[in-house]
């Protein structure tokens, strides 16, 4: 079998991403989100945490008890008043949360109102990348503000009022946030690898890229700016399902027998279904359908074409609009400058492409180089393993946010 340097670097890639690819990195990014709510010298806080970040917490990678999770925030979350954390009112209330995510209720009692600092530091020290968002709101002046609290932003002046980070944050500052988004998106990461791994020459790179940018720009767009506001959890399993197709795409190719593929992945689907009738699940049962028809219909056609290169242009168009929606998500958890909308989803929009280009072009000077070296595998065995590993990681990621705490 002949070898090509592509089938070399996208082995190496997909090493290095079965490294990642643990449940507790299957989603955007690290972050967790809090509200405060200042009354005087009172401080409420509510802190949501996904359970995802919360596993960090444990050794074994299981799910933490309240208590252990209690006592963590106590010691990392509390408002700062004349340089002393003020006191925790007990008791630190659990509130009821969405499926996959943990929620607790705070009440500090502090000296005075005024020259009131937020300290946040949860998760730094196990995830230095960690971002916390945080939304106050000040009810006896009425001010509100959000604020990105990171590693190197740990405790913030609530008295900035409109100086707040967020408010103040430059066109570079949003460019970094679009490439961060892509670096630490596993998810995000194996979809774009599986564009590579999808193409077979130069032009098929081209349409598939051109179509995923124009997809992931308009639904970016139109998520940020509120015309479209899907639900987070549904466009969180609809980009696994994403990732499981490519690689059964690929496969159904390289076989030559699309389907069996095809009508494995309508069985499954239409399974899920199934359960959800019966109350087991989160997905709507039409969604379940409408997705399974369509991945099946789609590999019974791409798997019988000579030529599927200008067909997965349009198809990686319509991925792109579910991907867009996930880029949209840390977006949406803000608010916004309006009046300067257009200029920050432009810079976030950059980043994501200057985040995905980076990879992809990066990974091909690095193979470039090792071809050199005559050191390529045949691209027959790369794409069957690669494929194969890449459904299995979209299946679980799909599964895992289709049921939440039950898988």
């Amino acid at each position: 079998m002949k070898a090509d340097y592509k089938s070399l670097w996208i082995g190496l890639v997909w090493a290095f991403i079965g490294l990642l690819a643990s449940p507790a990195q299957a989603h955007v990014r690290s972050e967790s989100h809090s509200t405060w709510e200042i009354h005087g010298g009172a401080v409420d806080l509510v802190i949501t945490i996904p359970d995802l970040e919360a596993k960090r917490l444990t050794a074994s990678g299981e799910r933490p008890s309240d208590a252990q999770l209690q006592a963590y925030l106590q010691s990392r979350v509390y408002p700062v008043s004349k340089g002393k954390p003020c006191a925790l009112v007990p008791p630190l209330v659990v509130l009821t949360a969405a499926p996959g995510y943990r929620k607790f209720d705070l009440t500090f009692s502090c000296p005075s109102g005024r020259d009131l600092q937020l300290h946040t530091a949860i998760f730094f020290d196990l995830v230095p990348s960690h971002v916390n968002f945080a939304q106050i709101q000040n009810v006896e002046t009425g001010e509100f503000s959000e604020e990105l609290i990171t590693t190197d932003r740990q405790t913030i002046d609530i008295t900035a009022g409109e100086n707040s980070a967020l408010q103040t944050a430059g066109f570079l500052e949003f460019v970094r946030m679009g490439m961060m988004h892509i670096f630490t998106g596993v998810d995000h990461m194996s979809f774009l690898i599986g564009l590579v791994l999808i193409s077979r020459r130069l032009k098929d790179l081209v349409f598939v890229v051109t179509g995923f940018t124009i997809g992931h720009s308009l639904t970016l767009l139109l998520a940020v700016t509120g015309i479209l506001r899907p639900e987070a959890e549904y466009i969180d399993a609809l980009v696994a399902l994403t990732i499981a197709l490519i690689g059964a795409e690929n496969l159904a190719v390289e076989t030559g027998n699309p389907r069996p593929i095809a009508l494995a992945l309508l069985a499954s689907l239409a399974a899920m279904a199934g359960l959800r009738i019966l109350g087991i699940g989160g997905l709507p049962v039409t969604l379940l359908l409408g997705s399974g028809l369509f991945v099946s219909c789609y590999l019974m056609v791409s798997g019988r074409l000579a030529d599927a290169g200008r067909l997965r242009m349009v198809i990686t168009l319509v991925f792109g609009l579910i991907h867009g929606f996930g880029f949209a998500a840390n977006l949406l958890t803000l608010q916004l400058p309006t009046h300067r909308l257009a200029e920050l989803l432009l810079g976030f929009n950059l980043g994501v492409e200057a985040g995905q280009m980076t990879l992809v072009l990066g990974v091909a000077g690095l193979a470039v180089l090792l071809t050199r070296f005559k050191l390529a595998l045949p691209r027959p065995l790369v794409v069957e393993v690669a494929s194969s590993f890449l459904v299995g990681l979209g299946v679980f990621w799909f599964i895992s946010r289709s049921f939440g705490p039950l898988v």
